[in-house]
């Protein structure tokens, strides 16, 4: 009976591919980590938020610190790797705007939220097609790239991007055990050294609101703005 059955997957066309990924679903808990990509997918298509970081005195710390390079910088155009549910982007003040996320719900949903507000598009990362621009972002990102290929192609996209800056707001340190499936922190700053040499870090801003172990009152993420290293250095 079994060797008729597997004989019978064979041939059907994808059968076999499905019986697959069936059985490696078995005993994982419904919610269970399967990958960051897939997290964040399923975040959203259940109707999940970017999370406390994009909200509140979090979204209103970033907003204030991005705004006073854009104004201070002359910045106009923005593309934004990671764009979430567009909460955060409310509170910025940028020209032109360019989010690209993983989620298609997260995109639908920034589409319909912003769809009267000139000079926003969203795509999906599979569509996007390496449009660049003056500065480059990402916001609570790094720390939830679990995987090293995806930190990988998070880092050389963000820098790819960018004319004049390359700004994140993350964590800068190394990965703790206790902090959760979908959280991995990295020393980010030593990778950009290493992999990104023709980029210098022109400022650090450290967070208003530090994190004293309680996600909701405080962050591990700090601003780090980035820009070419001068020619000659």
């Amino acid at each position: 009976m079994a060797g008729r059955m597997i004989e019978w997957l064979r041939r059907v066309p994808g059968a076999l591919a499905v019986a697959r990924r069936l059985r490696s679903s078995r005993g994982q808990a419904p919610g269970s980590f399967v990958g960051s990509a897939e997290y964040w997918r399923q975040r959203y298509a259940r109707g999940g938020d970017s999370g406390p970081g994009s909200y509140g005195k979090f979204a209103e710390f970033k907003a204030r610190v991005l705004n006073a390079f854009f104004a201070e910088e002359g910045i106009a155009t923005v593309i934004e790797f990671g764009s979430g549910d567009g909460n955060q982007l409310k509170l910025l003040t940028v020209p032109d705007y360019l989010g690209v996320d993983i989620s298609a719900a997260a995109v639908a949903a920034c589409r319909a939220t912003f769809a009267e507000t000139p000079g926003r598009r969203f795509v999906l990362a599979d569509d996007y097609r390496g449009e660049r621009a003056e500065c480059s972002l990402s916001l609570d990102v790094i720390y939830h790239l679990v995987e090293d290929a995806a930190f990988e192609r998070h880092m050389h996209q963000l820098f790819a991007a960018a004319t004049r800056s390359v700004v994140i707001y993350s964590s800068n340190r190394e990965a703790d055990a206790a902090d959760g499936k979908h959280v991995r922190h990295r020393p980010f700053t030593e990778w950009v050294a290493h992999h990104e040499p023709g980029w210098t870090l022109q400022r650090h801003v450290p967070n208003d609101f530090p994190f004293t172990g309680d996600y909701r009152s405080g962050s591990f993420a700090d601003f780090f703005f980035y820009v070419p290293r001068p020619t000659g250095e």
